[in-house]
């Protein structure tokens, strides 16, 4: 989204990145309604495409399966940066300078993992929002990653994070003047458990929050685990919401829309429950009151959508500008695992004037390139260009779809086929976006996965990139003329800079412990490469040096690499102190603290003054054999006591008196 420089240092920034629209990329399909289109973009296009380069591929230091997010000319610590933001599924979310991928800041949280959440800046760009997997959502100031820890943040999304799972990005919408953040939860792999899908929309002014719950919908409260049905918990469950963008928002409408997967439907016959159904809410979360939302469209087929896990939804409401002369003013899109596309009329979903109603979809087709259980999200153009026509991009692991929404003969809007892509090139493709009047995806190609840039038109291949890294929900992001993906472990940003030079990183570790990866490893030029250090049992790291990097715990991270260099670990043993105490009344030997190797055990050898005099000896887990006390394997510090006690003897003429 364009959104206003903040400073004189802001706009040298992105003249330095050859910025020429300024404009920033703040959540999940670039804007509230997710439709993957960054008209802003001006610097890359179908002329220069072709001459995209990469500019760095760096290693992160955990998988991330999502889309990044960025915010332009922000001020941090370390100057004023274009910063990117990823949220890894061990929940750590993560700042990285978007010119050369290096870390400027991280957050973690614990709890019930993986997260597949996208993070999500709101639109006066002072924080960022990230979903963690102790069920909350987190604020972070966006320079520096300090956390707010008041007015009701860090927000609760879940009770249930060990079931409820978090698999969609935040996302946000400014409504009345009033922004609101959104977070909606599913269940993990496998379907288990008292999950119930539900959306939380927090008011970003105020903390405070709604939600609602797609199962038992009067019950406006998050739910806790295994819950009093009808007060505190559901008797319905496993209904969830996993679209990649989360809630979709319509401007026009200004409603937001949310799409279930699984679950009971009985919304029909009066009941509270919304399994794979689209909902209608106000943008505060709310619908019309006693757990009824403001419309609803359901499949005919709900049951087998159920029965079969078929989830509608599997994606999000997609909404598709229509022509002036079209019949129907407010159009959305819904996909789902059984691969069709459904035409729906917002001002009124199901045909019935009410929530509740089944069918009543405007168009009913199979996706063109189908793909059984699918779970990507629809990109949505208008070709401002040419005729100004609404496309749909439909990718999936089969191939793609480039669709185009006209008018029949009645003016009524309906989605006609214009190209398919499958086979090499085409499959494994994730969801696309669009800029700047060009489709890019990610997708298989010789060696692993690649980025594809396409003509909108015809689908045809206008560039392929270098290979990325491992693929499952990634779609990219252009902005500001760069693009960029996360793709396992690996970032990645594309660019028109000239080829960039490489240079190899290689580790050596010392004896008793290892680096990974431990072989040398090839960096762009301006890149950075990260090492897990791990050292051997009984050790620890030493030092780590080498490459300009830092350590983080057991994470060295190089600095931009722009020669040949080493990154070398040593590893040293882990030592405690045993310190013995003793009473008068005889000595021990050692008599002072001994240092002792992690694991390995040490001795005392105990001597009264008299033989008339007794000892006892404890500590260190050891064992007392004659007078000499062995401690057991030593794992931290830690004291001997030996205590003398008796009468103290002395000899005379061969015999013992008292004294």
């Amino acid at each position: 989204m364009r959104t206003k420089a903040v400073s004189l240092a802001g706009v040298i920034a992105c003249c330095l990145c050859s910025s020429a629209s300024a404009a920033d990329w703040l959540q999940w399909g670039y804007d509230p309604s997710h439709s993957a289109d960054n008209p802003d973009e001006t610097t890359i296009g179908a002329a220069n495409v072709a001459q995209l380069t990469r500019r760095y591929q760096v290693t992160m230091s955990a998988n991330a399966n999502v889309a990044p997010v960025l915010a332009r000319a922000i001020d941090t610590p370390g100057g004023n940066k274009d910063l990117l933001f990823v949220t890894a599924q061990n929940g750590r979310l993560t700042a990285y300078d978007a010119f050369d991928g290096s870390v400027v800041w991280s957050a973690n949280t614990t709890g019930t993992a993986p997260t597949e959440s996208a993070p999500a800046i709101d639109p006066n760009r002072q924080f960022v929002y990230g979903y963690g997997i102790d069920g909350k959502v987190h604020k972070y100031r966006i320079g520096d990653g300090v956390e707010t820890t008041d007015g009701g943040w860090p927000q609760v999304a879940t009770l249930k994070p060990n079931v409820e799972k978090g698999a969609s990005a935040l996302s946000f919408a400014v409504s009345g003047g009033k922004t609101y953040l959104y977070m909606v939860n599913d269940g993990y792999i496998g379907d288990g458990g008292d999950y119930q899908g539900h959306l939380t929309a927090i008011d970003l002014a105020t903390g405070t929050q709604k939600v609602f719950n797609t199962l038992c919908s009067d019950i406006e409260i998050h739910m806790v685990p295994n819950g009093t049905p009808g007060t505190t918990g559901c008797s319905e469950r496993q209904s969830g919401i996993w679209g990649r963008p989360g809630a979709t928002y319509d401007a026009v409408t200004d409603r937001i829309y949310i799409t279930t997967g699984n679950g009971l439907f009985d919304a029909h016959t009066g009941g509270l429950n919304w399994g794979d159904s689209v909902l209608a809410l106000k943008p505060d979360g709310s619908g019309r009151g006693a757990g009824l939302p403001m419309d609803s469209y359901t499949p005919t087929n709900y049951n087998q959508l159920d029965g079969q896990d078929i989830d509608l939804g599997s994606a999000s409401l997609s909404i598709l500008p229509v022509p002036a002369a079209s019949t129907v003013q407010h159009l959305g899109l819904q996909t789902g695992k059984d691969a069709k596309l459904r035409l729906i009329d917002l001002d009124d979903m199901s045909g019935t004037g009410a929530p509740g109603g089944v069918g009543g979809e405007i168009q009913l087709i199979d996706v063109p390139v189908s793909e059984f259980w699918m779970k990507t999200q629809p990109a949505v153009w208008v070709d401002r260009n040419g005729d100004g026509a609404t496309w749909v991009f439909m990718a999936n692991g089969s191939g793609l779809s480039g669709l185009k929404l006209v008018l029949d003969a009645a003016n009524k809007p309906y989605l006609q086929s214009t190209w398919t892509k499958s086979g090499s090139g085409a499959t494994g493709a994730t969801s696309a976006i669009i800029a700047n009047d060009v489709v890019y995806h990610a997708g298989s190609c010789s060696g692993g996965n690649c980025l594809y840039a396409r003509n909108p038109h015809t689908g045809d291949v206008l560039w392929t990139s270098p290979t990325i890294g491992s693929l499952k929900w990634q779609s990219p992001i252009l902005i500001n003329g760069a693009l960029y993906v996360a793709a396992g472990t690996k970032l990645n940003r594309f660019d028109l800079g000239e080829t960039g030079t490489t240079h190899v990183v290689t580790p050596s570790a010392g004896p008793n412990g290892h680096l990974t990866p431990g072989t040398p490893q090839t960096v762009d030029d301006g890149a950075t490469t990260s090492f897990a250090v791990t050292p051997d049992t009984h050790y620890r790291i030493d030092s780590v040096t080498g490459c300009g990097g830092t350590l983080d715990g057991t994470s060295y991270t190089t600095g931009p690499i722009s020669a040949d260099c080493t990154v070398e670990a040593s590893f040293a043993i882990i030592t405690h102190t045993v310190t013995p105490e003793f009473t008068a009344g005889g000595s021990v030997v050692p008599a002072t603290a001994q240092t002792v190797d992690d694991g390995a055990a040490t001795s005392f050898t105990i001597t009264p003054d008299n033989p008339g005099i007794a000892f006892e000896a404890s500590g260190c887990g050891g064992a007392l054999d004659g007078n000499v006390y062995t401690t057991a394997a030593v794992t931290a510090d830690c004291t001997v006591t030996i205590t003398f006690s008796g009468d103290d003897w002395i000899f005379a003429d061969g015999f013992e008196l008292p004294q």
